[in-house]
């Protein structure tokens, strides 16, 4: 089917479960139960992300990332594991750590990931949210000591040209603004939205010529590494803007050292740099389906990185705790995990070195622990 645009290509994707089992992917007798869970958790799904499925089943990574499941009705979790809420400063504007901040500039995503830590959010217009950068801009321009912005969503390509440019126009003009973060999976889930529209390309090769930018995106499996989403990646790095990789750890889907490992490599092959390996919060809805034990994901991860040369493993494996990143070093020799606080909400515990003990079932930190300074 040929479409004219990105935008029209969008309106297609597969977001009920009646479609679903039109098109083979569940069971009829699924249908009435799974249509409650995407009720509570919206599903969109693009028809290139679903020509990746080879197995119609749970077993498929790319199913398994994006056919809403049963187990989503599992309320185990929390709704938010990092502190977002606490903190926001304004609606949509993340003020966490002294130097950055986070715009949640949309709520839209061209895929919905069944493992999002956002699942709770749902969508805005677009003059709310060209009001919003507005306000946004003038939070920056108000607090010296940032000199980076995220923005992130939803998907921050999800915006229109029309916003993103306002964002790069504004932003420039910040004397204290370093450089510009678009947190985006469409490059792995939706990669026409990149090759089929010239504007937003020039636009951002324009605008990285006066601020740095870079893509944050989010390959999570070597299925998604394909000639179009590669195509994308490429687009962006021979404009100028590198792109950089934060992969989720997930359990059934990447959670074994030669799938990270043939991810990695990939990755590096095609330019693209590994910078995040993050342990899946355990959000309602996601915690007892995709998150795997600390003490397990730390022998995954030494594994991997054993596997790897140096340009494969800069990754730093860590979780979004609402203290902060936490790097994820190793493990003691008494089974206790040694840790390293990356970024800290308090200035204070910046670059702590410590222990803590875990349960071998532990996926998480709770809010506060126990733990030993080194």
């Amino acid at each position: 089917m040929g479409f004219q645009n990105w935008k029209e290509e969008i309106k297609h994707n597969i977001t009920t479960a009646a479609e679903l089992v039109a098109n083979g992917f569940i069971r009829p007798e699924d249908e009435a139960a799974l249509s409650k869970v995407i009720e509570r958790y919206p599903m969109s799904i693009t028809k290139y992300y679903l020509s990746l499925i080879e197995n119609h089943d749970y077993t498929d990574p790319i199913y398994k990332m994006s056919v809403a499941s049963l187990n989503e009705k599992d309320t185990a979790g929390k709704s938010d594991t990092s502190g977002e809420q606490s903190n926001t400063v304004s609606d949509g504007i993340q003020h966490k750590y002294d130097n950055t901040v986070l715009l949640l500039s949309t709520n839209v995503c061209a895929m919905y990931c069944r493992h999002c830590f956002r699942k709770r959010m749902v969508g805005n217009s677009e003059k709310e949210v060209l009001n919003f950068v507005d306000q946004a801009v003038d939070y920056i321009k108000a607090h010296p000591e940032v000199d980076n912005v995220l923005i992130t969503g939803g998907d921050a390509l999800m915006n229109s040209n029309k916003v993103i440019e306002k964002y790069l126009r504004l932003l420039c003009e910040v004397p204290h603004i370093k450089f510009v973060r678009f947190g985006t999976r469409t490059p792995v889930v939706f990669p026409n939205r990149i090759l089929k529209d010239n504007e937003l390309i020039k636009l951002l090769a324009k605008y990285t010529k006066r601020k740095a930018i870079y893509i944050v995106t989010q390959f999570n499996h070597p299925a998604e590494i394909t000639p179009e989403s590669m195509e994308a990646c490429e687009t962006f790095r021979k404009n100028g803007i590198p792109v950089l990789n934060q992969a989720v750890l997930l359990a059934g889907i990447n959670d074994n050292s030669a799938t990270l490992i043939n991810l990695f490599n990939n990755l590096v092959a095609h330019g693209i740099t590994p910078y995040y390996l993050f342990q899946c919060r355990p959000v309602k809805g996601v915690k007892g389906y995709f998150s795997i034990p600390l003490l397990k994901a730390v022998d995954v991860v030494d594994a991997t990185r054993a596997g790897l040369s140096g340009p494969a493993k800069r990754f730093r494996f860590s979780m979004s705790h609402i203290t902060g990143k936490i790097e994820i070093i190793g493990k003691t020799k008494g089974g206790r995990l040694l840790l390293k606080q990356h970024q800290a909400k308090n200035n204070e515990d910046l670059n702590n070195l410590f222990t803590v003990a875990v349960n071998e079932e532990d996926t998480w930190l709770p809010d506060q622990f126990d733990y030993q300074l080194l």
